[in-house]
């Protein structure tokens, strides 16, 4: 990868159980992820998901195409998954990236984490400014998450306009999330964290052994 990875953590007060299927639902994905407008499935290959994502913007539809697999019990009672994904616009600021999610039992929390690194679509000086950017809307789109979960209230009731909402204190903010490891551990890297599965995921451009394509049931991610 070309540039400083990405991580950003969220504490979300619900079960383990409930965070994992609400994340891992492709249809429910884009209702309170920034990043996608829209996320299909297309076929199981062995136990990995593929899919096809797209994020609308004024000026263009972004389409890209996705892999992933889950792990669903660790032996400490976290939970990962992984993911590959790219895209051959050439206006997009992402070419291709892996990542992870960790989900993580604290007390009657989940600690819900991420890290992931890209290869920039449009070289490194749209980069400088593209890569903060994911950065702040992945945070900001894990807190209107955690406010799903916690308070009920759907995502849809908190548009990206609601961050000039300013007199609403309780409106999602990227602020609320962790931008690197508490402990300092693997701050410039947070790919070194990343679940084994990662480096088994094969390039989500191949065309993969055609499985059930079934749609409700979200990425083994």
């Amino acid at each position: 990868m070309a540039g400083r990875g990405i991580y950003v953590e969220s504490s979300i007060r619900a079960p383990l159980a409930e965070v994992w299927a609400r994340t891992q639902d492709l249809e429910d994905h884009p209702r309170w992820d920034l990043r996608f407008s829209s996320i299909e499935p297309t076929t199981l290959d062995d136990e990995a998901q593929r899919f096809r994502y797209a994020r609308r913007i004024p000026w263009r539809t972004v389409q890209g195409v996705g892999i992933s697999i889950g792990e669903r019990a660790g032996a400490d009672g976290s939970r990962t998954s992984a993911l590959r994904f790219a895209t051959d616009d050439p206006l997009s600021p992402i070419r291709s990236g892996r990542g992870y999610w960790r989900y993580v039992p604290d007390g009657d929390s989940v600690r819900f984490i991420t890290g992931y690194d890209f290869e920039p679509g449009m070289g490194r000086v749209v980069d400088l400014v593209a890569r903060p950017l994911l950065g702040w809307a992945t945070a900001w789109s894990f807190d209107r998450l955690r406010i799903w979960l916690e308070r009920g209230e759907a995502p849809e009731r908190w548009p990206l306009r609601s961050v000039l909402w300013i007199w609403r204190p309780e409106r999602p903010r990227a602020a609320r999330c962790l931008r690197a490891p508490a402990s300092g551990r693997h701050r410039d890297d947070p790919l070194r964290d990343a679940p084994s599965t990662l480096g088994r995921l094969p390039d989500p451009h191949g065309s993969g052994r055609h499985g059930s394509g079934r749609h409700g049931s979200g990425p083994r991610r």
